[in-house]
Order: C-alpha cells, then structure tokens, then sequence
C-alpha cells in the first residue's frame, strides 16, 4: 500500500511525493507550480480529490488529482486573489457530497472567508465570518456525528488568543417566494444573539452560525485539529503559551469545556510567550486512534504523550529533537562514545547511542548549552568537557556534570575511567549567559541516597534541578531544556571579533582559536594551554582574513589552519616546549577561492593533509615533499565546504569524504602512494540534506573501521559519518566501505 504527502516551500512550488512499497522511500512525482511567494497553508479533501494551496502572494489556489496515460496527475482548476486582500495562513476543506467543496480561508485578517463548488466548479465567496481579533493561525472542520446529515464544526484559531466555533448546517426547510428567502422549521429565537451566513450549493442551502468561544490559553494559538473520541469530537489547540489542551463539549449543559491541558507552566515570565526563548507549541496533532498526540515546538523537539488507559491519564514519551536552525558545527568525544553539535539556534546538543527497553538508536541525551548568541565552533577537550565559540569575543569551557556522567553510564554504556570530582547540576541566571554550577546541600544529596534504592524515575530537587539520574528512560523535553545543562568552568579572552574556529589537541592539552577578521592583527590564532587556562603568547600570525578551519594532527605534532585569504599554514609542535607551536609551511596561493574545509590524513600515511574551497576543488597536500608538493586535486560539481578522512587505512585505502555547498556527499578510496582516486560513490539523493554541509566528520573510534558483530569475512569494514548542514538537519550515516569499493567509478 503506497501513501502520498504534499509538501510546500518558501519557493513556491508544492510537491506530490509517493513513497515506493519496496524501500518506503518517498519520491517527488508531481511540482505544483504557479504561486509566487511562500506557501503558507496546504489543505486536502479526499472525497473529492481536489488540493487548495494558500501563499504569500494572497492568492488561493484550487488543484485537481486525476489519473492520466497511467499515472496520478495534478491540474491547476482556478485561483482566487483575495478580496480585500490578505495573505492567507490557515485552510480548511469539507466534501458536502456530489462533488461540492466547501473551502473556509482565513490569515492576516481577523476574518474567515467562507468559498463553496457545485459539481467539481469553480469556487465562489458564500459568506464572510467575523469575531477574532487579530491574525487567524488555523482551520479545523470536522462532521459533528457519524450520520449522514450531521452539522458541520468548524473551529478557528487566532492570535487573539480565542479559539471560535462555527455550526454548518444544511436545512431542507429553504423555500423561495419572490426574490425573498423563508426559513421553515428553524428556532431564530436561538440565533437572535448570532448572525446567520448563507451558503448556497446548487439546490442545497447551508447555514452558518458562530457557536461557542473557548477561553484557557494565554497567548497565541497556532493549530486546533479534531478528533472523534467515542463518536464525538474532541478539539486539540497548541498554544505559545508552552500548553496543549483538550476540548469536549458537555451535551446536558451545552457547553465546551478544556478537559485536560498538557504541557507545563514557566516560572519565568516571558520564557514561554511567542517570542520568548522556549516559544510554547507551534503544532499539535492526534494519532488515528486518538491515544496519542504529538507536538511541535521552538525547541526543535517533537513532544509525544501516550494515554494511559488504567491510569486515565495521559503520560509524555521520548519523542524527536532536533535543531531548529543551522547546524554549523559537530565534534566526535575523543573516544567516539557521543556526538555534540552546536548551531544558530543557539543550542549545543549531546547525541548517544542508547538503549531505551528493547530499542537501541541514536538519541539527544543532554542539551549542555542553550545560549543568547548564535554557536558558529565546538570540540571535544579531553574525556569529560567541550569548548564551543559563538557571536561574541570570548569561548566558553564546559565540564561534564555528575548527573550526565550517571545517564551516560546507565543508557549508554559510556564508562569515565577518570578520577575526578564531577561538578554538579547547572542553571542559567535570569537574563544571563553563563552557566552557573548549583551544588546541592549534604542533606539533600543524603536524602537522594536514601531514595534512589526505591525510586525509578529521575530525581529533581524542589527548585527543579536535576539530581541524580536513576532511571534508564530518556530525559524527555521538559528534562533536556531545563536540566541537562553542563556547568560553564571557563571563560577564554583574546579575540576582538566574533568566534570563527576552535580545534582541541587530542591529548587535551591545548586549545586552538581563531575570530573573524578582516586585518592581520585579527586573523591570528591563539593558544591556550588546558592546565591553568592561560594563553600561549605570542599568537601565531599567517592569514590576513578570517580563518574558517583548525586542525590537529593525530599525534598533535602539528596544527593546520585554513582562512578566507586562500591560504593554508601549518605549524609544528616544539620539541622541548609542547604547548608552542612554530610556522613550519605555508601557502598564499593554494585554491583560487576562499578554503572552508580542512582536515589530515591517518599518522600512518605521514603528513598528508586535504583542503577543499569555494573554486570546486579538493586538494591533497604532501607535508613531506620539496615546497609541499601537491599530491592531487579532485574536482567537484559545487564548492567543498567540509572534508575528512576516516582516521586509520581501511583495507589498505584512504577513505576521505567530500561535502558541498549543495549538500552531496562523495566518499572517496584513495590509494596510499600516489593519492589517486582508485573508487568513488554519491550518497544517495533521500539520504543527504538539501542545503549546504557545514562540516562532515567520521567517527574517531576504532571499532567503526573493524567488523560489525555478526560479519564473516576480512573485508565487512563500516564507518560511521557525521554531517551537519544547514537544512537544520544533523545526519548520522553507516557507510559499508566494502560496498563503496565495489561501486568503483560511480
């Protein structure tokens, strides 16, 4: 059984995708063309195989879905330009049988457009519903029974923070006597407080009234969605008050009441409005059974919730994060056990693989940083802190608390060796940056011991710290945003300008920075020395602009640096003073555009490192060789924005994969001597993310490039690469090296 989804974009265009019954792979079959501005709304009938679109060139369109010369095709029937004019946000489509369409529109005015077809016809404007008072985010329509000649619910959602509904109702008591319309059969002493809008549909006459008004949230509301529970409906509304509630109408006293509300309520005032940090719920939709709804937020999370039937209640679950803006950078734990990321969302994200009752998948575990400036860098320093750069002059050092190390250990089986004294929890000031430690007092920390034999949840204290970690469920949203911060230990000054690059030596001892610059006074790279945190002076001088990548060899011995001056520069470790490093080579004319991806060959191969640039070229260079000889260039379709190699020979080859601007992904078998490519394969279009790669990285644990469990056989060799890129997306891909190396010239 195949499915089909229709997608819109900010370009215009939607897209008919059906998935293959083979693969469940979705392909696109049909492009919707003819809207000029972004598509805002998208709404479907079934019934009546008809699609209408509303975009930011306040047009409406009708599109027809018929089957031709055997396959589904889609035709534009009419648009409609809105009249008085309004960009349209929200749509709502109902099928009133024999091929009549009723279409309600709503969006950038406190109106709700009501249109209605005969006989797959044009659409025509029937009514104009007035009441709300600001922008109107979402259309709901629904059959109020399961009968045939049921009342129609309509309900609408605003920025007013009101949700309305509306009766449809069809009355074969119309009869015409002159050019004057008499109503048989109906109370008006009911509809005396309401107007009543007329709807014509052919010979059938249909009737709108504004039913009740439902007040709870309190701000914005961006979607209400139906659902019949027990033959009747249920309304859901998501809220930017950080909310989701339930609505059900009482039959005895006739009127709708919020039944259960989810979510939670700030302490902080301004934290959950539409414009605050978390900014509530921006989605809210029912499963098919109606035991589950599903939310999405500012946070970048899809927040589930389960009803319990034996508890009568409804109880959240592990649902999906995500960033919600540009990844920009990731960095692999030294011993590969997790995976940070970091991004313009102005979050840090620490990503394991887990074990959570009988699955085991790739989950966001903590949330470490949650900033006010947007996070361009981050790495790994040592086993247990990180060190991220952001639109500010300074970098910031976090240390691994007690809590993370415990849910790491019980979910994810990452042991630290280390003897040392784990901070404790952390919390962010009201209106503050930095992300202060809050110990906890002896007596709550004996009274958590004294509890965690017995308790199997988490523990958080009365201010809503997290406590220790005793459960071997993962943190659900709420947990992550609020209690999952790693406490900031550091602070490092020297830039002028905004953070650019950051690169950890892999023993831990020195950290390597750079800001963006415009000046040969700014484009220096400064050292810090992780003892005492003080800088090594003087800074190493070699580009004139920014300097986009920093790199270190496996054994640290030497440091490779990339700018936007087209340049690279490599400088090598003192022997007798490890924390200075010393210019050993440098090239002013490598690429002919800008570099922006860096990274070094295995130890094993000697000093052979690989640039690639803006000019579509991926260079590899050979340390070791007169004047730096250049060992081979590779040419790609876009500009190389990211490169890495897998840090060890596999199966005697170098593996590097190549990211572009475009967001295609090449990895490449590389002989050991010459460096020429002996195969090469795309990852495949459904896999790699539709907008530029911001950094690609390999996983730096061996047991990626040895045998899976369960492999025969000397060559069942896997890797695991990770991208990120700024389609929001972070991609985590298992890549069989065998089969690369028989998919040669691909």
């Amino acid at each position: 059984m195949s499915a089909t989804v229709f997608t819109s974009a900010s370009n215009g265009f939607v897209r008919d995708r059906n998935d293959l019954p083979s693969n469940n792979v979705f392909r696109t079959v049909n492009l919707l063309e003819g809207h000029t501005g972004s598509i805002n709304c998208i709404a479907v009938s079934p019934e009546s195989q008809c699609i209408v679109s509303g975009a930011a060139d306040a047009t409406i369109r009708l599109w027809l879905v018929h089957y031709a010369n055997s396959h589904w095709a889609v035709s534009l029937i009419q648009t409609i330009q809105t009249k008085p004019k309004f960009i349209p946000l929200a749509l709502a489509v109902a099928s009133l049988g024999s091929d009549s369409l009723l279409v309600a529109a709503a969006g950038t005015k406190g109106d709700i457009y009501i249109y209605a077809s005969e006989s797959g016809g044009i659409l025509s404007h029937q009514a104009t519903l007035s009441g709300h008072e600001g922008w109107i985010r979402s259309l709901a329509i629904t059959w109020e029974e399961a009968g045939a000649n049921s009342d129609f619910l309509l309900a609408s959602a605003s920025q007013d923070k009101y949700i309305r509904l509306w009766r449809l109702s069809e009355h074969s008591g119309f009869i015409k006597s002159g050019d004057e319309q008499l109503y048989e059969n109906i109370d008006f002493e009911s509809l005396l407080s309401n107007k009543t809008h007329t709807v014509d549909v052919g010979h059938r006459k249909y009737s709108i009234v504004f039913e009740a008004i439902l007040l709870g949230h309190d701000d914005w509301i961006y979607t209400v969605s139906w659902q019949r529970i027990a033959e009747k409906p249920r309304l859901l509304s998501a809220s930017a008050d950080n909310s989701l509630a339930m609505w059900d109408s009482d039959v005895a006293l006739g009127v709708w009441t919020c039944t259960t509300r989810l979510g939670e309520i700030s302490a902080q005032k301004g934290s959950t409005t539409a414009t605050g940090s978390m900014g509530g719920f921006w989605i809210g939709l029912w499963s098919r059974d109606g035991q589950s709804v599903v939310s999405l937020g500012k946070s970048g999370s899809w927040r589930l919730w389960n009803y319990d039937v034996d508890g009568q209640r409804w109880i959240e679950g592990n649902g999906i994060s995500g960033h919600t803006k540009s990844v920009m950078d990731l960095a692999w734990a030294k011993d590969g056990s997790y995976l940070l990321s970091t991004g313009s969302d102005q979050t840090t994200r620490l990503h394991a693989e887990c074990t959570d009752g009988q699955q085991t998948a790739w989950r966001e575990i903590a949330r470490p940083q949650i900033h006010g400036y947007d996070l361009n860098c981050i790495d790994t320093v040592g086993a247990f802190r990180f060190v991220s750069g952001a639109d500010e002059k300074l970098l910031r050092v976090f240390e691994e608390p007690r809590g993370i190390a415990e849910l790491l250990k019980r979910l994810c089986g990452v042991q630290n060796t280390l003897k040392r004294e784990f901070p404790g929890s952390a919390s962010i000031p009201v209106l503050g940056l930095s992300n202060k430690v809050v110990e906890e007092s002896p007596k709550s920390q004996a009274d958590q011991s004294a509890t965690m034999a017995e308790n199997t949840s988490l523990l958080l204290d009365d201010v809503g710290r997290l406590g220790e970690y005793t459960s071997r469920h993962l943190p659900t949203e709420d947990n992550l945003a609020r209690h999952t911060l790693w406490p900031e230990s550091e602070k490092l000054y020297g830039h002028g300008y905004e953070i650019s690059a950051v690169a950890a030596s892999h023993d831990g001892s020195v950290i390597a920075t750079a800001c963006k610059a415009s000046t040969l006074e700014h484009a220096v790279i400064r050292l810090f020395e992780t003892k005492d945190w003080r800088e090594i002076k003087p800074p190493l001088a070699a580009h004139s602009l920014t300097v986009t990548r920093l790199r270190f060899t496996g054994d640290d011995q030497y440091l490779l640096s990339t700018g936007r001056d087209r340049q690279w520069a490599v400088f090598e470790r003192d022997g007798a003073i490890p924390q200075v490093f010393k210019l050993k080579a440098k090239n002013s004319k490598a690429h002919s555009r800008m570099i922006l991806g860096a990274c070094w060959a295995p130890v094993t191969a000697e000093r052979i490192f690989v640039t690639g640039g803006r000019d579509k070229t991926c260079k590899i260079w050979d340390l070791q060789k007169p004047d730096n000889q250049l060992a081979n260039t590779i040419s790609e379709s876009a500009p190389v924005t990211a490169v890495d190699m897998v840090p060890r020979p596999v199966q005697g080859m170098l593996v590097l994969a190549v990211a572009t601007e475009t967001g295609d992904v090449v990895i490449y078998f590389l002989k050991p001597v010459s460096f020429m490519v002996e195969s090469k394969s795309h990852l495949e279009n459904h896999v790699r993310p539709f907008n530029s790669i911001t950094q690609a990285s390999w996983r730096p644990s061996l047991e990626d490039c040895g045998k899976r469990s369960g492999e025969q056989g000397s060559d069942a060799s896997y890797g695991r690469l990770a991208l990120c890129s700024e389609d929001c997306s972070l991609r985590l891909l298992l890549v069989s090296f065998n089969g690369l190396q028989d998919a040669n010239g691909t």
